[in-house]
């Protein structure tokens, strides 16, 4: 086997490697100078150990491919998981890997991949956390191992060329009317069943639905609910031609986007009109929103708004 030779394999001495050979290279001075058959015995199983350890560790890295690489739904500046699928031939070994992925602007953390289950299939998932919405290019995936001993570290590189789409921060802020940009607009379903509970008063509920008792406690109005009441439908409105690139756009999308979450979070249909130059566009559900955001660019030019500035006060 090519243990030291090996082109597709990184070899290195670890630490507790390093201090190992220096014990073993002292039981060796020692057996020279003195001569007992003993000490050789012990420098004979100390090497013959340091050999197996290498042996062993890039056994446990050969014959485990990458099958993919599943993006799933995340957000930026926001813990979340990528899901590696790897095929394993030969599932009934014990593998103790460990996983680095490297990613552009961005940090992943490594996991661990045991082995050992009898299966052709794994999953591992690592917990990425991007700096920015947007592309995200994934650079390389990397297979690590110290296993058994730890005295020699074997590791395989898979190199990447995939791009991920980092959706925006789910800013936790309620939906506001009036927003430059931006509108929500709601549109509540009557129930036809008996009431269920009680909710804040939105736009559109009619009167005759107030919780009078309820609107007393809490000083607000709220209306009553009903158990076969449809979930309220929320949809959102962005004019790409009204915003120019820069922090102000980048937390108005992240503001969408928490609203895109709440909505999900009580069951609510929600869609998003984008308005661009080239024509608008609608989409309806949360992860195809979520993408729209995410592929989003301001159209305004950056100086537009500071001439409009500059021209209001010139007029004054």
């Amino acid at each position: 086997m090519k243990l030291w030779n090996d082109r597709r394999l990184q070899l290195s001495i670890t630490r507790l490697g390093l201090e190992y050979l220096a014990a073993m290279l002292l039981v060796g001075v020692f057996a020279v100078n003195t001569g007992n058959n003993l000490l050789y015995l012990v420098f004979s199983l100390m090497v013959a150990l340091f050999l197996v350890s290498g042996v062993v560790s890039r056994s446990t890295i050969l014959k485990i491919e990458l099958d993919c690489i599943e993006e799933g739904n995340i957000f930026a500046r926001v813990r979340g998981g990528l899901r590696i699928r790897l095929k394993d031939g030969a599932p009934g070994r014990i593998r103790a890997l460990e996983l680095r992925l490297e990613m552009d602007q961005g940090r992943v953390e490594p996991g661990f991949y045991a082995g050992g289950e009898g299966q052709g299939a794994a999953l591992v998932v690592l917990h990425a956390r991007p700096e920015r919405r947007g592309a995200c290019r994934l650079r390389s995936l990397e297979l690590r191992t110290a296993y058994p001993f730890g005295f020699l570290e074997k590791a395989r590189r898979f190199p990447l060329n995939q791009e991920i789409l980092i959706l925006p921060h789910p800013r936790a802020i309620t939906p506001r009317q009036g927003l430059r940009g931006e509108s929500a607009r709601s549109l509540s379903k009557p129930g036809v069943s008996a009431p269920d509970g009680a909710r804040p008063f939105r736009e559109g509920d009619p009167l005759s639905r107030v919780h009078w008792k309820r609107t007393a406690q809490r000083g607000t109005p709220w209306v009553r609910t009903f158990e076969d009441e449809e979930p309220e439908g929320l949809r959102l409105r962005l004019d790409l031609s009204l915003w120019s690139a820069g922090a102000a756009f980048e937390k108005e999308l992240e503001h969408l986007s928490g609203a895109i979450l709440q909505a999900r979070l009580h069951k609510r249909e929600v869609s998003l009109e984008i308005i661009s130059n080239p024509g608008r566009l609608e989409t309806r559900g949360f992860v195809p929103c979520w993408r729209a955001l995410a592929l989003a660019e301001a159209e305004e030019a950056p100086g537009k708004l500071a001439d409009e500035k500059e021209v209001r006060v010139k007029s004054t």
